[in-house]
């Protein structure tokens, strides 16, 4: 999908608020990091034992520890809500009242049907009602909701979502165009291929907003 044909094809989506949520148990947090560490590790090395690999090996007996700390600690550490960003807003006191695009935000995820990556960007935008955030804090934000399993439908609404509580406006938009290693290294294999979601809020739904939020994402980078 390009992204002008964003224009037309986002607003007849209708997501529901049920899908809005990273699928999580009730239990989810009763385990601490380490316990959960100790049980992957046990997980991990029995799936490679079950495909044959020899564990005593000097490069593999260490892979289940690694491979637990990361997916607990690093790349599924998006689930912790301790870890979720604070977002402090300041007062807008020079009064700039055009949107904000914060563009090409480098955007890692893992896919949670093959738990494979999700490699990208992310373009972010809000207008002001009166409070700004920290650039920085934008950027984090894309990077807690990406650090968990995801659909990248999903993980489109929760950047979005998480922006219009903390800077308590509707107008929040954000695109995100991501190679998914489910398709380019599996399956059919195409190693091209990307996927193109937006989530408009607000005045971004307006034709000519969104027109010029995408028109700002075509601008080439100049440094």
């Amino acid at each position: 999908m390009k992204i002008e044909d964003l224009i037309t094809d986002i607003d007849d989506q209708d997501h529901l608020s049920s899908n809005e949520q990273t699928p999580l148990r009730e239990d989810a947090f009763d385990l601490t990091d380490q316990e959960k560490i100790e049980s992957i590790k046990k997980d991990v090395h029995n799936i490679l034992q079950t495909l044959g690999m020899d564990m005593t090996d000097d490069s593999l007996k260490g892979t289940p520890n690694r491979v637990a700390k990361m997916f607990v600690n690093e790349i599924f550490g998006g689930l912790r809500p301790e870890k979720k960003p604070s977002a402090s807003t300041f007062e807008n006191k020079y009064k700039y009242g055009e949107m904000l695009v914060e563009k090409n935000i480098v955007l890692y995820s893992t896919c949670e049907h093959h738990l494979l990556p999700i490699v990208g960007r992310a373009h972010v935008a809000y207008i002001s009602n009166g409070n700004v955030v920290g650039l920085s804090k934008m950027n984090r934000i894309v990077d807690y909701y990406a650090k968990r399993p995801q659909v990248q439908e999903r993980l489109n609404i929760q950047i979005v979502r998480e922006l219009q509580q903390v800077l308590n406006t509707q107008d929040v938009a954000c695109v995100i165009d991501a190679k998914h290693l489910c398709v380019n290294s599996r399956g059919i294999r195409d190693i091209d291929s990307s996927t193109v979601t937006g989530e408009f809020g607000g005045a971004f739904k307006d034709v000519q907003v969104k027109r010029e939020f995408l028109d700002y994402i075509k601008m080439p980078t100049q440094f």
